[in-house]
């Protein structure tokens, strides 16, 4: 079985993701529920919000409305296959690379119902790590194992506010719905 049932009563196919199945509520409702981290964190702080931080990220350093709607959206395919712990991610790459083939379908299929790149930029990818350094700093218990990702990577110098899922979601998708306005996508907001 490969089909789930989304937020706004869609049967959605990961074998078989459509873009005109995906809709910026389901992604706002899905993003705002899922938390980083597997939990592992001292509250609960969505894939919303951290999407939000990167697209802000992005944002202060001068990126165009086109590259913050690419970062807000980095994540979008975790709305519908879910977040994982990069340590999983990598050991299920590694064993069969199947997740990942899903996952890419997905956001496939996300690039395709917004016009975005398939590959994103690297000050998106930049942004994506300085987010994760921040969240560690200010999310997860002290300890001392380094993490490879993160060498030479700075938190960024805001302290992560705390949210309501729907505070995020209400946040992800106004931002959402104002950068497709702003880069000329109106009609996928539809």
């Amino acid at each position: 079985m490969s089909r789930i049932i989304l937020h706004s009563a869609r049967e959605f196919d990961l074998l078989n993701a459509r873009a005109d199945l995906i809709t910026t509520l389901d992604i706002a409702h899905a993003l705002s529920l899922i938390c980083r981290f597997n939990g592992h964190c001292s509250r609960h702080y969505s894939v919303a919000q951290h999407s939000l931080l990167v697209a802000d990220i992005v944002q202060s350093q001068g990126h165009s409305p086109e590259i913050q709607l690419q970062a807000l959206l980095h994540d979008a395919a975790e709305a519908y296959v879910g977040d994982m712990v990069r340590p999983l991610k990598l050991l299920l790459w590694e064993a069969n690379g199947e997740f990942d083939a899903i996952e890419e379908h997905v956001w496939r299929a996300v690039c395709e119902r917004f016009d975005l790149e398939l590959e994103l930029p690297a000050c998106v990818h930049q942004a994506d790590m300085i987010a994760l350094a921040t969240e560690r700093r200010d999310l997860l218990p002290e300890h001392p194992a380094a993490w490879d990702c993160l060498r030479g990577i700075t938190p960024h110098n805001t302290v992560l506010a705390t949210w309501t899922p729907w505070q995020a979601r209400q946040t992800f998708h106004d931002r959402l719905l104002e950068l497709l306005a702003t880069t000329h996508r109106a009609r996928a907001a539809a």
